[in-house]
């Protein structure tokens, strides 16, 4: 089994990007899942597709929240995994 692959959309300046960042960082004492962040500033595809959204949140790919991570659904997605 592959460990789950949490990728974090985000711009250099945004503080809900940091806080999301923490929550993920926090959670990984209790999940094991590696953190890819990706900032979409100077990507023009990317800005179009996630500008107005970010922090946006992927588990394996999958689109799982934007703007803030609730611990608890996040908890419940990554352990169906």
């Amino acid at each position: 089994m592959s460990i789950p692959v949490v990728t974090i959309y985000s711009r250099a300046t945004c503080h809900l990007c940091d806080v999301a960042l923490e929550t993920l960082t926090s959670l990984q004492n209790q999940h094991e899942f590696s953190i890819e962040k990706i900032y979409i500033d100077g990507d023009a595809e990317l800005t179009a597709r996630y500008g107005e959204q970010v922090p946006v949140i992927l588990i394996n790919g999958k689109n799982h929240d934007f703007f803030r991570i609730d611990p608890e659904r996040f908890t419940a997605a990554i352990t169906q995994l």
